[in-house]
């Protein structure tokens, strides 16, 4: 068989409809934007979540220094003051709402480098979080004895929007606690006294 005759040879349809197909790019694009696209939604869905979740890291920052801070220029407090600083806290927050958070504001004379003992302490429910009188641990720079520091901690919940599917509710890994503690020596005197606080 010649070269022409093979050329002129009929063929099978089924040949020529698979021939076809292969040849057909049609719909390709499709795909091809079918499969990127999941990946792209939960890339621009994780940079959201991380930019929301630094943004509200960096309040929980500036709401704990702040707490301490104020309480730092203070020569005497009352319990109505330091229940006051959850108000202060959670202003710093907006706008972000929270409703479950916990803040503890402890005024400490350190004894040692790295040791010091609870004057008063409170906490956001009018709690006292650490007896008075109680040994605790400060930052190893504070060497200087007898030194009056105010320690604020808060803590504030943070819920993950790409950990929790539809339906699921129970999810270790949907809440992440977002927390920070502030040392801030006393400004003015001595000490900071709370004759209320007991």
């Amino acid at each position: 068989m010649t070269g022409a005759d093979r050329n002129t040879s009929p063929r099978s349809p089924l040949v020529l409809l698979f021939r076809h197909l292969a040849r057909d790019r049609q719909g390709t694009s499709g795909i091809e934007f079918a499969l990127i696209a999941p990946i792209l939604l939960m890339i621009y869905l994780g940079a959201f979540e991380l930019s929301v979740g630094f943004n509200m890291s960096q309040k929980v920052s500036q709401a704990t220094g702040t707490v301490a801070d104020i309480l730092s220029q203070k020569t005497e407090v009352t319990p109505t003051e330091l229940d006051g600083m959850k108000n202060v806290a959670l202003s710093i927050m907006a706008p972000f709402s929270i409703s479950k958070y916990t803040l503890k504001v402890s005024g400490i004379r350190v004894t040692a480098p790295g040791v010091g003992v609870v004057a008063w302490s409170r906490d956001e429910k009018g709690g006292t979080p650490y007896a008075v009188n109680a040994t605790v641990s400060v930052p190893s720079d504070l060497t200087v004895l007898n030194t009056f520091v105010v320690r604020s901690e808060f803590t504030v919940p943070y819920e993950l929007m790409l950990f929790t599917p539809p339906g699921i509710k129970d999810n270790s890994l949907s809440i992440m606690n977002l927390s920070e503690n502030y040392y801030y020596r006393q400004r003015v005197g001595l000490g900071i006294s709370c004759s209320l606080c007991r």
